[in-house]
């Protein structure tokens, strides 16, 4: 009876890991580029009380194994890569990636990181960079009179600068593809960084070898459906609360065998 407790112990703990997941996902609803993320359970080892094909006592043998389980645990958590919703901003600045693919951004530490968020601006030096600082690689510099900035579908920079007409070539904007996005480690500020379940990443020019295209004046929203979230939190806290229930009626068990006289 004393397993049933540590049992549903481990109920809740996972049910915990889960609103935990399920909270973060729906504080991020307004977070540009942000992919919701999933927890994903486990089943923990079972006890073998009888193996199947054990010889019985009364003749014959067991056609399936006795076993009690000992509870659940949180395997991982999985980030969906699913399209956000893309919303007009008109900003010139802002690009979204319809489809797959990362705007690779440089730290300021050096190391690389990636992310969806498109909501650039330009720093006093003219780079083009996120909203954090973090310089776009490939390096883009924008002219300081510049009068317009035009950002093509195949990732092509160019603005027009006074005594001109024709734009002037700026750079190119690439994407980042892996072979498991999934994969890929959270380190928050939007960003995202490769670890070696993604893969490698290999830079391609949008609209090739699978990558998205650019939308110039659009930002991609986070892909987390509210009511979804609230209907996985609805039956996250039953989960819980039945747990939690099993642990009061393990206890109620226990007091009867402890009034036995």
């Amino acid at each position: 009876m004393l397993r049933s407790l540590y049992t549903a112990a481990t109920g809740m703990d996972a049910q915990q890991t889960k609103m935990d997941v399920i909270a973060h996902n729906l504080a991020n609803t307004g977070t540009t580029g942000y992919k919701k993320v999933r927890a994903e359970f486990e089943d923990l080892i079972s006890v073998a009380v009888r193996t199947p094909g054990l010889n019985l006592a009364q003749g014959g043998s067991a056609p399936s194994p006795l076993e009690v389980g000992l509870g659940v645990r949180t395997g991982n958590t999985t980030r969906s890569t699913a399209q956000g919703d893309l919303v007009n901003t008109g900003n010139p600045l802002d690009v979204a990636i319809q489809g797959a693919g990362f705007l690779r951004v440089q730290r300021p530490n050096g190391d690389y990181a990636f992310t969806r968020a498109g909501n650039l601006r330009v720093d006093a030096t003219g780079r083009l960079v996120t909203q954090q600082g973090e310089i776009v690689d490939p390096q883009i510099n924008i002219p300081p009179d510049a009068l317009s900035i035009t950002v093509q579908q195949n990732g092509a920079v160019s603005a027009r600068v006074p005594g001109t007409e024709i734009p002037r070539e700026l750079g190119m904007l690439e994407l980042t593809l892996f072979q498991n996005p999934a994969g890929l480690m959270a380190i928050g500020g939007n960003l995202l960084t490769q670890s070696p379940a993604a893969g490698d990443p290999f830079q391609v020019r949008p609209g090739e070898q699978g990558a998205g295209f650019i939308s110039q004046g659009f930002l991609e929203t986070a892909n987390v459906k509210a009511v979804e979230e609230m209907i996985d939190m609805i039956t996250t806290q039953r989960a819980y609360e039945m747990s939690s229930k099993v642990i009061q009626t393990a206890d109620q068990m226990l007091q009867k065998v402890s009034n036995l006289r």
